[in-house]
């Protein structure tokens, strides 16, 4: 069997780690968390919204739909709803003095963008071995060696050093946390992205 790891593809920008860490902390001064554990909605926080509509980053729509395969029987479901990624166009106000704005405006010139969140992967979790309905890019802000993500049958840790990765979550995917401190990316749905 050949592994493919082309569906992790490093990207040729790269941000600065140290103000992307220092930005996310302003962001939970901002929100008023204490810390990352504080995070609802899916352990997200977004930094882009439907114009005008801040009820377009709440309860399932800060996750959107996706698609499993739930139990032996290996039949797919779909679940949640429809969100209409191209219409997240507005970044948040509340976060527009921080680093994110300016890593938001890069990306934004050169990829055709969705929702762009935090997510965060407490320790020793997981998520559910599911697909998306397009690629995601990533930044990893903080992580671990035992934060891996997995692609069909390819496992890849992405480091927490400014890159940004695309990674095809098109594809059956998951990502674990086997560490002990939380991994947190910023991810951002592609809307204009194909892979090979």
């Amino acid at each position: 069997m050949t592994l493919n790891f082309n569906d992790f593809q490093k990207q040729d920008i790269k941000f600065n780690i140290h103000e992307l860490q220092k930005a996310l902390k302003e962001i939970l001064k901002i929100k008023n968390f204490n810390s990352i554990e504080n995070v609802s909605n899916f352990s997200s926080i977004s930094l882009t919204q439907k114009p005008g509509d801040p009820d377009s980053i709440k309860g399932h729509k800060a996750r959107g739909v996706y698609w499993t395969k739930p139990d032996s029987s290996g039949k797919e479901v779909l679940r949640d709803i429809n969100i209409d990624e191209s219409a997240y166009t507005e970044f948040i106000e509340d976060y527009k003095k921080t680093y994110f704005k300016e890593v938001y405006d890069q990306l934004s010139s050169r990829y055709k963008l969705g929702r762009v969140r935090i997510l965060l992967k407490e320790p020793r979790s997981t998520l559910s071995w599911h697909r998306d309905p397009e690629p995601r890019l990533h930044i990893p802000i903080i992580t671990n060696p035992g934060s891996i993500m997995v692609i069909e049958n390819v496992a890849k840790h992405l480091p927490a050093d400014g890159s940004v990765w695309i990674t095809n979550n098109t594809k059956y995917h998951n990502a674990f946390n086997g560490g002990e401190e939380d991994r947190i990316h910023l991810v951002a749905c592609v809307l204009n992205y194909k892979f090979n």
